[in-house]
């Protein structure tokens, strides 16, 4: 198996041989921001507005970046050059850096920087053929859903809550609506017309996100970005989830009632089509 080619604070080295303090306030404190990018045919996909978001959420916790942009995006193309993939999940994770625990910044500190260029992930095709099965939760995450923080504990508890109810995926419920998944952003059709949450501090500004907003546009398809009631999940006409990794996925059962007829339903067949002519 080859080695998986990593970045950590200036060096390129295989992954096995990357090695933090145990006083980066990643490890202690999930003091740090990440994000994670697509390589398809090497080529990063819609890489500005990933570097856009990574340069947000580094402000939002008040880290520096430690890089220029022309830095990052050499540190980007060369972990691409040594990878022996062509289509990659790139990991990037930026903390606080070194210091003595304490919760109070440190006065000074140099921020730790480790990327990983992983293979990307394969879709199984009968996620796509069939749909995946979701199921509700109650959505215990903080306030600042908005930034990409490494800090995941309840995005984690979500998604095994899933993967225990053999479900694909948790939808995060909060005072009764309906805002996005435990690792991806949710659309739902309703009389022909396509609904997702607003870009807010509930959940993340999703480029993939973005991304199907576009194709629904090009597509002629009406979307509202606005609130999702809880109750419409089950009365929906299609039910989708995006992510980088997942692309688009339809689900075809919640909480174990199925979704319409319970088939993939036909705006997401036409959107699914254009999103894999358009991410090349």
């Amino acid at each position: 198996m080859a080695s998986v080619p990593a970045f950590l604070n200036g060096e390129y080295l295989p992954l096995e041989d990357c090695r933090v303090s145990v006083l980066d306030r990643g490890f202690l404190f999930g003091d740090g921001i990440y994000e994670l990018i697509t390589v398809y045919q090497n080529k990063a996909f819609y890489l500005s507005q990933h570097m856009g978001r990574l340069q947000r959420s580094m402000a939002e916790i008040k880290v520096v970046s430690p890089y220029s942009e022309s830095d990052w995006l050499s540190l980007i193309e060369k972990l691409i050059q040594q990878s022996e993939c062509d289509d990659l999940a790139i990991y990037i994770q930026v903390t606080r850096g070194v210091a003595p625990r304490d919760h109070v910044f440190p006065d000074a500190t140099q921020a730790t920087v480790f990327a990983m260029a992983n293979p990307l992930p394969i879709v199984p095709s009968k996620y796509i053929e069939n749909g995946v099965e979701l199921i509700t939760t109650n959505d215990t995450r903080w306030q600042r859903c908005d930034v990409k923080a490494i800090s995941l504990l309840a995005n984690i508890l979500a998604k095994q809550e899933a993967a225990e109810a053999d479900a694909v995926e948790a939808i995060m419920i909060r005072d009764d609506y309906a805002l996005e998944g435990s690792s991806s952003n949710l659309f739902l059709v309703r009389d022909g017309i396509v609904y997702t949450h607003p870009k807010d501090n509930l959940i993340l500004p999703g480029i993939t996100r973005d991304f199907i907003l576009e194709l629904l546009e090009e597509l002629g398809i009406e979307c509202k970005q606005q609130r999702i009631p809880k109750d419409w999940l089950y009365s929906s006409d299609e039910l989708w989830i995006a992510s980088s990794t997942k692309e688009l996925l339809a689900a075809t059962k919640i909480d174990q009632r199925v979704i319409a007829d319970g088939k993939p339903g036909k705006i997401w067949q036409k959107t699914y089509k254009l999103y894999q002519q358009r991410k090349m």
